[in-house]
């Protein structure tokens, strides 16, 4: 496992999943564009030297994650590991929670800047999208806070924009766990709530901080797990929050209860740039602390970001425990990488109208960030999704199969299929496709024979073919 990004970076180079420019690069557009394309083109994560109007020691490192290829080297695993192999293994070591561990010194405190040093636009964040409301310095970032009453410590993975050389403006959504403690002890007693931004830190512990976790869960426990060894946290310097010894910067600051500042828009990880420039919550900060020649870490969010594989990954993982623990019968869940965390594939045991109205009710209860739901049966690889498009195809019935709810004050603001009344009132939909067979058909005389060789030929043919596939003349 990987102490820090760095070490992170050299391993990416190493398998040729790194791409290093020379070249000066402007941060005004120029940067988000290269950076968008190579998510879009399934490139190399990129690693940019020389960015216009900085120092040579002020790089920026992009897109850590947006590939199943950089996920598998994150987690020590072979970069062609299939992605069914890479839920396993996420879902394997994220049963063993790891505490961690506080230390005294750390890399990230090389340099401490406080008061009139503050200079937030001294790092060379981006405009990475032409319409954007601003520069974005968190994009890739771990967001520290903690609940005052519980002293439950969340980390989460929130988009921050440089409003000043001394603020920031952020979006985390009012269901968001930041958002959530934010609106329920901080604001009601006009209490600042201290807030560190962590950017640049190892790998698994950025995957922590993006993964669909539940509320109470420490994510630094989590990225312990991930690595298999406690995480070092050294206390912040004017607050007693405590963030990755070994990341690149740390801007820390409190989120102010009685303000609001412009923010947005944003082309966010939908792959859309959706809503208009408004209220943000202002964090100003009280202190940053980076280590020698920081490396600026980035998400080009958009169509095929780094959201597409860690949040699809463990919001996955999620959906399936959440829906055994209501007692569904399912067997597997997909969050397909290019369906933007708007859609997912739940394999079942069995499927039927009771089922698909189960899935919808626990799905949609509390906060609803899918809008399309595909059922199906345990004859498809939820992972193929040429199977996925033939059960959709000739499964779902075009009346019966289909269920929808409507809910309001919980649907996900960045579906950019809803209106702008529709996100003002976090209003929205979930349709479910029923791509199984209806329970009450006989499977021996109602059910068709689906005509594929694994199940329209005896045994003996298939063993016949398959062992004698390459005397046939077959490569693969």
């Amino acid at each position: 496992m990987f102490r820090d990004n760095r070490d992170f970076m050299a391993a990416l180079r190493s398998s040729g999943d790194l791409l290093e420019i020379e070249k000066e690069v402007h941060w005004d557009l120029e940067l988000g564009a290269v950076s968008r394309l190579a998510c879009e083109k399934d490139g190399p994560a990129v690693w940019f030297k020389r960015v216009a109007d900085y120092p040579e020691d002020e790089t920026v490192f992009a897109n850590p994650m947006a590939t199943w290829r950089r996920v598998a080297v994150a987690f020590g695993m072979k970069p062609h590991a299939p992605v069914k192999e890479i839920y396993a293994e996420y879902e394997r070591r994220e049963g063993r929670l790891i505490p961690p561990v506080t230390v005294e010194k750390a890399p990230c405190k090389e340099i401490v800047q406080r008061g009139g040093d503050i200079d937030l636009f001294a790092f060379p964040a981006p405009m990475l999208h032409d319409g954007d409301g601003g520069r974005y310095l968190g994009t890739w970032d771990l967001a520290v806070s903690r609940d005052p009453e519980t002293n439950w410590v969340n980390w989460g993975m929130y988009r921050f924009m440089v409003y000043d050389s001394l603020h920031l403006t952020g979006f985390p959504r009012p269901t968001s766990h930041l958002g959530k403690v934010f609106q329920d002890h901080y604001v009601p007693k006009k209490k600042a709530m201290p807030v560190a931004l962590v950017i640049g830190a190892d790998p698994l512990s950025h995957f922590a901080a993006a993964a669909t976790y539940h509320i109470g869960g420490e994510e630094g426990a989590l990225a312990g797990g991930l690595m298999g060894a406690p995480l070092e946290l050294v206390r912040c310097e004017a607050s007693d929050l405590l963030v990755p010894a070994q990341c690149e910067i740390v801007i820390e600051g409190e989120v102010l209860p009685d303000c609001v500042a412009l923010e947005g828009p944003y082309g966010e990880y939908p792959g859309y740039r959706t809503g208009e420039m408004g209220n943000g919550i202002l964090f100003r900060t009280t202190a940053v602390t980076h280590r020698k020649s920081p490396i600026l870490t980035v998400d080009a969010t958009g169509y095929r970001d780094d959201s597409s594989t860690i949040t699809a990954l463990t919001g996955a993982i999620a959906i399936k425990r959440r829906l055994e623990r209501h007692g569904v019968p399912v067997l597997d869940v997909n969050v397909p990488r290019d369906g933007a965390v708007h859609t997912a594939v739940i394999a079942v045991k069995y499927g039927g109208r009771q089922v698909a109205r189960e899935i919808l009710e626990t799905l949609t209860s509390r906060r609803a960030l899918l809008s399309k739901i595909l059922l199906v049966e345990p004859d498809v690889d939820i992972f193929d999704l040429g199977q996925v498009l033939h059960a959709f195809s000739t499964k779902c019935h075009p009346v019966h199969g289909i269920h929808a709810v409507q809910y309001e004050g919980r649907a996900n603001t960045l579906t950019p299929c809803y209106s702008q009344g529709e996100r003002a009132a976090q209003k929205g939909a979930t349709v479910l496709y029923d791509c199984t067979w209806p329970g009450e058909w006989s499977r021996e005389w109602e059910v068709p024979v689906k005509a594929t060789f694994a199940t329209i030929f005896p045994a003996s043919i298939r063993q016949k073919v398959l062992s004698q596939w390459r005397a046939y003349g077959f490569k693969e």
